[in-house]
């Protein structure tokens, strides 16, 4: 199976979108198609699966620099951030244990889960047995924390996440792929 038809599996792309994509499109033909097709949510979806997970949190990081943040999501956003310049794994897990302790409720958690859902384990520290999360979570968070970012101003959300898409297009071939 292509990287393209499985991270739209993954994401559960709707049925027109999924439609539209064939199995050797390159990742960025297959999310302008979405996006000319006036699909931008599941190309954004797409988009997050694709990219590798240290250039979606730093796309992430990059975007939200530019938005006016409660002090909660700067937080979220610089342990993302110190997780993209030290993707180490007590890094990793102050980013989740900081998305966990928020409750995913708020730009700032999502920004940080999408460090903390990077890998490694999703049980508690103390826990010998490790709960590795699922290879898409990274995506799924940064889905949500795009949207939250383009809903800070709710009058231009639609313009806000296809800025926000075209910063990320050219990372796309960068990265070596899906991880």
């Amino acid at each position: 199976m292509s990287a393209v038809i499985h991270a739209s599996v993954q994401m559960e792309l709707s049925a027109p979108a999924s439609a539209r994509l064939r199995a050797d499109m390159t990742p960025q033909a297959a999310v302008q198609d979405l996006l000319d097709a006036g699909q931008p949510q599941d190309a954004l979806k797409l988009l997050a699966r694709l990219l590798p997970k240290r250039y979606a949190v730093a796309w992430l990081c990059q975007c939200a620099r530019d938005q006016p943040l409660t002090h909660e999501d700067r937080s979220g956003a610089a342990l993302a951030e110190k997780w993209v310049r030290e993707p180490t794994e007590s890094n990793r897990r102050a980013a989740f244990e900081f998305a966990h302790a928020g409750g995913y409720k708020t730009l700032g958690a999502w920004l940080a889960a999408a460090a903390g859902w990077s890998g490694g384990s999703l049980a508690p520290a103390a826990q010998e047995t490790p709960v590795p999360p699922a290879e898409h979570l990274t995506a799924r968070a940064t889905v949500a924390a795009i949207n939250l970012m383009a809903a800070l101003d709710a009058t231009n959300f639609g313009a806000r996440r296809a800025a926000f898409i075209e910063r990320a297009m050219s990372l796309l071939g960068a990265g070596g792929g899906e991880s």
